[in-house]
């Protein structure tokens, strides 16, 4: 028997849209709440990143001024799925869950867009994609490297997410943002080969928009984003487990989506890593608006028309 999915109601889904533009069986894109975190070690409270993101997302104006239209319309509906049941603490078992639920909206054809707690959450909609989507680039937007196979006797741990996302056949991984590894981790990408490639904080810095053409050199025609918020500089998101100066500004993430939706195929995307500070509320007012802003990006764009 096929188990019965729930979604929220307009109230409580993302930007509060009405059924007509909310409901999964219409609706092209399909959010999914991982409201998953264990292994936190510095600042904690990702698990209620997904309930801030969307609560906020209320407040999102539904026509972007960039953009010139609102992006809702454009992908015929935005449906928010509760959040999925995490039963007990294994990552690796709500990885196996999450790929199976997210497996059934890309058999459905729906474009999935996960919003995770730590970033070990979001594993599972990566394998799917993976599945479906061949030659895949993942491209991580993070602070950190992530390769590490095991921290703290732990393979799960959400310093080792990008570890565990190798496990899999993905064609590439691309790095954008990093500014701290553990001193190994810098050999474990060169042991990959060309299928690891880094862009490291300090040098996009120096080149700024220059090095969006070294980027897209990298990257096959489909693309999955891991967007972890630590990626940001913490004077645009301070709310996130292990804030590291010396990050990307709101700016240049908002011009690379825009170019990489007009060069490559974007197919998926997820965001994990908000950890929310009370009466603090613009830092998930942000990340409610960048996945807004990256649905519009991706729909306007003639590469999904099929879609």
């Amino acid at each position: 028997m096929q188990k019965k999915r729930t979604y929220m109601g307009e109230k409580e889904n993302f930007l509060a849209l009405s059924r007509e533009y909310s409901h999964p069986d219409t609706a092209k894109v399909i959010i999914l709440p991982v409201p998953f975190e264990k292994t936190s070690t510095f600042g904690k409270g990702s698990k209620k990143g997904p309930s801030v993101i969307i609560e906020a997302s209320h407040e999102v104006e539904l026509y972007d001024t960039v953009l010139g239209f609102e992006p809702y319309q454009t992908c015929r509906g935005i449906a928010t799925l509760t959040p999925l049941k995490i039963k007990g603490p294994s990552g690796e078992k709500l990885a196996k869950s999450l790929e199976e639920e997210v497996n059934y909206w890309l058999e459905q054809d729906k474009f999935v867009i996960t919003i995770g707690g730590e970033h070990s959450s979001i594993v599972g909609s990566v394998y799917a994609h993976t599945e479906k989507y061949q030659p895949l680039t993942v491209i991580q937007f993070d602070a950190h490297s992530d390769l590490r196979n095991a921290y703290l006797s732990d393979k799960w741990n959400h310093a080792c997410a990008m570890a565990r996302i190798l496990d899999k056949p993905i064609t590439k991984l691309v790095q954008i943002g990093i500014r701290s590894e553990a001193p190994e981790e810098p050999a474990i990408a060169e042991n990959f080969g060309k299928r690891v490639r880094t862009f490291y904080a300090h040098k996009i810095q120096r080149e700024g928009e220059k090095i969006f053409k070294k980027i897209l050199k990298e990257l096959t025609e489909y693309v999955y984003i891991t967007f972890d918020c630590d990626v940001f500089d913490p004077s645009v998101i301070p709310a996130t487990g292990t804030p590291e100066p010396g990050g990307l500004s709101w700016e240049w993430v908002n011009q690379f989506f825009e170019i990489l939706s007009q060069c490559r195929k974007i197919v998926g995307f997820d965001v994990s890593e908000l950890s929310p500070i009370p009466y603090l509320h613009h830092p998930q007012f942000t990340i409610a608006k960048m996945i807004y802003r990256i649905i519009g990006y991706t729909f306007s764009s003639r590469k999904y028309s099929n879609f």
